[in-house]
């Protein structure tokens, strides 16, 4: 996937689990400066097998999302056990 403004820049996603507290959604859009976006995706799961759902996605350059998922986990883990 390429971004509009320049053709020749790589983009990538990192999919925002369902049930990330919508802070830490906010937080790291702002502390990364990465869009959030909306991707469907197909379930594979328990009865929702097939069926399609809008989820959330962080885009941004590969490192950029790389450091997005670490933090967002350390984020959830530190949010958890609260």
């Amino acid at each position: 996937m390429t971004d509009e403004n320049n053709a020749d820049e790589q983009l990538y996603d990192i999919l925002v689990p369902p049930g990330v507290p919508q802070k830490i959604i906010v937080e790291i859009a702002k502390k990364f400066k990465v869009k959030v976006v909306e991707r469907t995706e197909k379930l594979s799961f328990a009865n929702m097998e097939g069926e399609e759902r809008n989820l959330l996605a962080f885009r941004g350059k590969l490192e950029v999302v790389q450091e997005v998922e670490k933090y967002m986990m350390d984020q959830l883990k530190a949010f958890i056990e609260k």
